[in-house]
């Protein structure tokens, strides 16, 4: 099916191609952009998503005759020790691989990609702990106080980018597993949380759509503004994570990005979503979300970086007319080659589905707010070396959580998270 959208596509847009055959671009083998439409063409961040050009993105890259080939890895075994009479401990593993390869074709560039992770396997239970995290299911109960597990395949996709002048790019992007025009930079590619193993507290209001099923998306640059728009399949993955799960496409989203210098990057997107919840299939969501990123080496980039987001994410539920606003704001410094220091400071809604813990809905349940929760992340890291292109680094961090007043009860009143880890990610010459 992907196979025969991509072939209608290149014939919608043969024309141009014809006339614009001179204009295509070699691949970029530094691994580094200079412009936003290389940045856009390098394809090494979540679904279409865009970081500021500068942003360091550790990986393996070499050439296998016309083929590019590239591979990133992130993976944490962690322990989380948590108070609270909600508070849980458990030892476990945050971690996704991602292979890919790009290859001159035609008058343009494809590119195939896909993501992977072993958290079917090295999260038990569907979930790891995580105070005040609602959203989605798992064996028909919410999941509350906890994340659960990214899915065996978290993307599968092909890519095709079209220069149509020195300054203009169309993209083309099907996957039946993949990630929709919406949000920003999905947490666990972004780098501004490359070193925190856990997952946002906003996460299904700003970027939770990264993984989504048989996704098409069409976008369009010019200079160092794209517009984007995406269907997909609005339902969330359920608990049955090793599967690939598939159905039709009900939803649809817009994105538009803008890259004005090396280091900055911002996107506003919308998107409406059918039947996201498993738990109340009949009710469908209106997502909004807004993001700047900031980007700067420091001196050559060898020895630090500093990458910050600021993020806001709003979600509409349009059956019983909840919303839930998440702020975000997290940062991370690597300095003098092998230190690295973070935060993530988050203010968000939270509703009744929190004080019914993870107990089946009750007959006529109606979810409403129940307040908002804030949420203050510190953490150190420190690298070392263990085995060639492997950044390994031991570390831990720190959450305070400040708990409104119907949920103290149920809380306490200064519930903390504790996470210590040992962290391995794949890296190339010159990286951590």
């Amino acid at each position: 099916m992907y196979r025969n959208w991509i072939c209608s596509l290149l014939l919608a847009v043969s024309p141009f191609a014809i006339a614009q055959q001179s204009m295509k671009m070699p691949m970029n083998m530094s691994g580094k952009a200079t412009t936003f439409l290389e940045e856009v063409e390098l394809h090494d961040t979540s679904g279409t998503s865009a970081e500021p050009n500068s942003t360091p993105i550790p990986m393996l890259m070499t050439m296998r005759g016309d083929w590019m080939l590239m591979f990133h890895a992130n993976a944490f075994i962690a322990n989380t020790q948590q108070t609270s009479p909600r508070g849980g401990d458990k030892f476990f593993s945050t971690n996704w691989f991602m292979p890919m390869a790009q290859h001159a074709w035609g008058p343009g560039q494809a590119t195939l990609r896909a993501m992977f992770s072993l958290e079917p396997w090295t999260v038990s239970g569907r979930q790891y702990p995580l105070l005040f995290q609602e959203g989605e299911t798992a064996y028909g109960k919410p999941i509350v106080d906890g994340q659960h597990p990214h899915d065996f395949v978290m993307e599968l996709a092909a890519l095709y980018d079209l220069r149509l002048g020195e300054k203009t790019l169309l993209t083309f992007y099907a996957a039946p597993v993949g990630d929709p025009a919406i949000g920003p930079t999905a947490y666990p590619h972004r780098a501004s949380a490359m070193e925190n193993p856990v997952a946002p507290l906003g996460h299904h209001q700003e970027d939770s759509t990264h993984i989504a099923d048989d996704v098409v998306t069409v976008g369009f640059t010019q200079g160092m503004v794209r517009l984007e728009g995406s269907g997909f399949h609005g339902r969330e993955p359920n608990e049955h994570r090793w599967q690939v799960q598939q159905g039709a496409i009900d939803s649809w989203s817009t994105r538009l990005t803008v890259q004005p210098r090396q280091n900055w990057s911002g996107q506003y997107s919308y998107g409406r979503i059918h039947s996201p919840e498993q738990l109340f299939p009949t009710e469908n969501q209106e997502r909004m979300t807004a993001s700047v990123m900031y980007n700067r080496p420091l001196g050559d980039g060898a020895k630090g970086n500093w990458a910050s987001t600021a993020a806001w994410g709003q979600t509409h539920s349009l059956g019983d007319n909840v919303i839930q606003n998440s702020y975000l704001f997290e940062s991370l410094l690597r300095f003098a080659t092998r230190n690295n220091v973070w935060t993530r400071m988050e203010d968000v809604d939270r509703t009744t589905e929190l004080l019914l813990g993870e107990n089946p809905l009750p007959p006529g349940f109606e979810e409403e707010p129940a307040g908002r929760v804030q949420a203050y992340t510190f953490g150190y890291s420190r690298d070392f070396d263990l085995l060639s292109h492997l950044g390994t680094a031991i570390g831990g961090q720190v959450t305070a959580y400040t708990v409104g007043s119907r949920l103290r009860p149920v809380y306490g009143t200064d519930p903390v998270g504790v996470v210590v880890f040992l962290r391995v990610r794949v890296v190339g010459a010159g990286q951590r």
